[in-house]
């Protein structure tokens, strides 16, 4: 399929709702022929000088429009794409386009391991001292929470890239393992920290049994 495309150092998760500021005059463009034409676009992610995937967007609402033609804009992602070919102009417009293959994305995965990863999601809040809104395991997926789990952006961008839903919550859930662990340690720490110079109750030992 042939894509119009928004290259930006983000990255976007089927399902999300992506707000952006357009103020160039080639996007201008691009969503002025998504609101007469009613087609989609994709958002590829630039990282280490390349563009190979990204997520396909429809644009949802134009918030606001300045003098200066700048926009706000609403959009809603959907499919993930692998970039097949790109140019940096289509024919007879100012943007950017390419080919693209939409991905086989599979979003069926057991409860079980769906309650797990929310578990260890709260966890990692708990450690935090972040409050956790919870959420039933029936509603929750592994886009649902993903810019809120510490992920870096080389992490999510290789969470996009998983087509299997098990295998994205088991991505999940072995970086809440790190990070809590980590946390954990930091916690400790920064309370052994904090008892310096205080005075330590120590329970007595009984020596009775003890040999060398």
């Amino acid at each position: 399929m042939r894509l119009p495309l928004l290259p930006l150092q983000s990255v976007f998760f089927p399902g999300e709702t992506v707000p952006l500021h357009i103020f160039e005059e080639r996007y201008k463009q691009l969503i002025n022929d998504c609101r007469q034409e009613a087609v989609t676009f994709g958002i590829p992610v630039f990282i280490n000088n390349t563009l190979s995937f990204g997520v396909e967007v429809q644009l949802v609402e134009v918030v606001t429009t300045y003098e200066s033609g700048e926009m706000d804009v609403v959009c809603v992602a959907r499919q993930v794409f692998r970039i097949l070919s790109f140019e940096n102009q289509m024919e007879g417009k100012l943007y950017a386009g390419g080919d693209v293959e939409f991905l086989d994305i599979e979003n069926e995965a057991d409860e079980e391991l769906r309650k797990e990863v929310l578990l260890k999601v709260e966890q990692l809040y708990n450690l935090m001292d972040v409050p956790f809104t919870k959420i039933s395991p029936k509603h929750f997926n592994s886009y649902s929470l993903a810019h809120k789990m510490g992920l870096s952006f080389e992490q999510e961008y290789e969470l996009l890239q998983i087509s299997n839903e098990t295998d994205r919550l088991l991505f999940i859930k072995k970086h809440l393992e790190t990070t809590t662990t980590v946390l954990g340690e930091v916690n400790r720490t920064k309370g052994i920290i904090e008892m310096n110079g205080h005075f330590k109750n120590f329970d007595p030992l009984d020596f009775k049994n003890f040999t060398v």
